[in-house]
This record gives C-alpha cells, sequence and structure tokens, in this order.
C-alpha cells in the first residue's frame, strides 16, 4: 500500500450539517475501497486562484490515505459525480521529495 495526498475542494456554501455529510461520505468511499485514512487536514473556506463553477471561494478537504491500487480510478472516479465536490486531486506521496538537499 501505497501513501497519498487526496484534495478536495468542495462547493463552499454548504452548512456545517451539509459538510459533515460530504465528508462522511468520503470517509465511507475511502473504507469501502480499502484505503486507511492517516490524516485528515480540514482548512475551511479559502480563496481560490480563479473562479470554479462563479463561485471565488471553496471548501478545503486534505486527506493523506494509504491505499493500494489505482486510488484516481477506484476512489477518486466516484468522488467526482458529487454534486458538491469542485476539484479533486490525488497524489502520490514520495519520501525523496521531503529530504532537503544541501
Amino acid at each position: 500500500m501505497n501513501q497519498y495526498d487526496l484534495n478536495l475542494i468542495l462547493n463552499p456554501n454548504l452548512s456545517a450539517e451539509q459538510v459533515q455529510i460530504e465528508k462522511d461520505y468520503i470517509e465511507n468511499t475511502l473504507r469501502g475501497n480499502g484505503a486507511e485514512i492517516t490524516n485528515l487536514d480540514d482548512l475551511g473556506n479559502r480563496r481560490l486562484a480563479y473562479a470554479v463553477d462563479k463561485d471565488r471561494e471553496g471548501y478545503y478537504l486534505m486527506y493523506t490515505i494509504r491505499a493500494g491500487g489505482n486510488p484516481e480510478q477506484t476512489i477518486a472516479a466516484p468522488l467526482r459525480l458529487r454534486d458538491n465536490v469542485r476539484r479533486i486531486l490525488v497524489v502520490k506521496d514520495r519520501p525523496e521529495w521531503k529530504t532537503k538537499k544541501a
């Protein structure tokens, strides 16, 4: 199993209950596909570099997960079908990126 960063941008106009519903759905999707959540950074509403669906802000969720196979197909594809999910990015975590070169 490899480690991945799963970054999502949700609709910024969601209520707290709607955000919790989306987070529960995301976590159920991850666990249903055999992924393990190691960390969640809930950054809340942040300004976007450009408008997405006429919104200048987005609600950011950044997961660190351990998953096997291809999470782009098994995890990100079903999440893209959600109405409140604006953007998804799956990045494989590489240890050499974190080492500092002198």
